[in-house]
């Protein structure tokens, strides 16, 4: 009896140590995945800050060459010509300057890194965003939502002809409901396992930024709702204000 009890008592103390075990090893896995994903935003990031860096470099390189240009325009009086070409520098530079303006100073730097992003990928962009003053979710959700949205929207166009690129973003207050929809060009059928979405990617971690978004909306009380029809893959997320 007594060797009975030891050794059910030693076989529950090797399942413990092998549960521990599994959890402490289940940790390390989420602990790499989340590492690695935050690594690959930091990538993005980056590159999203130097585009806009370049175009600001660019324009700031060509400003002594303008101001000859102009000055050379007075010195022969030709005023139509001045103001013609003074048109000319304003609209280059408000493709310089914010393109987005949504009354969220975190809102507006996310969305005009990834929309000037997307055009240097020669991607058409249509956007229009508005944000309430007061939100329930974190700037860091929402930013983490955004983010990865028009990321992926990026990758999906990127493997089409320059010609059929698009991405178009709507975000604003509906019906009581902070609303987000992005619809963006897209060659491949998305696979779905059950309800659940999966990435045309063939690298499983990938899959990462999906499973985000769900989380986050989810953790805000919220509703996803993604299509794909004729070519066009659709996401609308609905957040309680």
């Amino acid at each position: 009896m007594m060797m009975l009890i030891f050794i059910g008592v030693a076989g529950l103390a090797v399942g413990t140590l092998v549960v521990f075990a599994l959890r402490r090893y289940l940790a390390y896995l989420a602990d790499r995945r989340i590492a690695a994903y935050q690594q690959d935003l930091m990538l993005k990031h980056y590159a999203e800050v130097q585009n806009m860096y370049n175009q600001v470099r660019g324009w700031r390189h060509d400003y002594h060459s303008h101001l000859q240009v102009m000055k050379a325009f007075l010195t022969l009086g030709q005023r139509e010509a001045h103001e013609a070409y003074l048109t000319k520098l304003d609209a280059d530079l408000t493709g310089v300057d914010t393109i987005l303006r949504t009354g969220n100073v975190m809102m507006d730097a996310i969305l005009n890194s990834k929309i000037s992003l997307a055009l240097a990928k020669e991607i058409q962009v249509n956007a229009k965003a508005t944000v309430p003053e007061t939100l329930t979710i974190s700037e860091v959700d929402l930013a983490v939502i955004i983010g990865n949205l028009l990321d992926n929207a990026m990758e999906a166009n990127a493997l089409l002809p320059k010609a059929e690129r698009f991405i178009r973003l709507y975000i604003g207050k509906h019906k009581e409901m902070f609303y987000i929809s992005v619809s963006n060009a897209m060659g491949t059928l998305p696979q779905r396992q059950g309800l659940q979405l999966l990435s045309t990617k063939k690298d499983p971690d990938h899959g990462f930024g999906l499973k985000r978004i769900d989380r986050i909306v989810d953790k805000n009380n919220g509703f996803v709702n993604r299509q794909f029809e004729d070519g066009i893959f659709a996401t609308e997320i609905m957040l309680p204000l």
